[in-house]
């Protein structure tokens, strides 16, 4: 579906602002997601980014059916799909979906993670400057210029830093050991849900902020878990 309108998108509307951007595929992918988890389990509710909670139940699928719309409006080939089961509140099952490298990034709570059914796991880079590969995002509004800060400091030790601009996906390449770190500001539990599980089942460690074990704080924080600790303090201190 979304290989299909990649380059031709009929329909953009924004939402928050003029660069929150949503597109007909948004929404006929998720739909399409929401079908197929009826169909399977009926009893279950849903958390979509385009149409919201449907049901209550402890089990929830947490939906961003195009996870990096303004790359894929753009046709900037980084985007995804994020599919996870939260099981009361915290993920239990997770997959991200690269359409463009045909990469399914899947994990289950306890068995590991897997990319196209081979185990992955994160990088043992040691700390920041030996030098790690960390990415980061920035949220549609003006809050993101709190991020500025911390990316300056970044820079200055000399550390690369990369803006994908898919959420899912820079969990996912921290996961596989592509990249050593990565922290955002502002994101959504359909943004975070299915790539945190999937990088703490690779050997990863996600947390807020402040360091509590948790994948939806203001920030999330997301590592190889060997520079997490100095990570943490860099943005603390920022």
């Amino acid at each position: 579906m979304h290989a299909a309108h990649l380059g031709r998108v009929q329909t953009i509307r924004t939402k928050s602002t003029y660069a929150d951007l949503v597109t007909e595929v948004d929404g006929e992918a998720e739909r399409v997601i929401r079908e197929i988890i009826a169909a399977a389990y009926p009893e279950h509710a849903v958390l979509g980014e385009e149409e919201g909670q449907q049901g209550d139940s402890e089990f929830r699928w947490v939906v961003d059916p195009l996870d990096g719309t303004v790359n894929y409006a753009h046709g900037y080939p980084v985007f995804c799909s994020s599919v996870a089961l939260e099981v009361r509140g915290i993920p239990a099952v997770g997959a991200v979906y690269d359409v463009t490298r045909d990469e399914l990034f899947t994990a289950v709570q306890g068995q590991g993670a897997l990319l196209n059914g081979t185990p992955i796991r994160v990088s043992q880079t040691p700390s920041l400057t030996s030098p790690a590969l960390v990415a980061t995002g920035f949220p549609y509004d003006s809050s993101g210029e709190r991020n500025l800060v911390h990316v300056a400091k970044l820079l200055r030790l000399g550390v690369p830093v990369r803006r994908p601009g898919a959420a899912a996906l820079d969990l996912c390449n921290v996961a596989c050991g592509r990249m050593d770190a990565y922290w955002e500001l502002g994101l959504k539990r359909w943004d975070s849900a299915a790539g945190s599980l999937i990088l703490l089942e690779a050997g990863g460690r996600v947390t807020d902020g402040s360091g509590e074990n948790t994948p939806y704080g203001e920030m999330i924080v997301a590592t190889n878990g060997t520079l997490h600790g100095e990570l943490l303090v860099l943005l603390q201190a920022s």
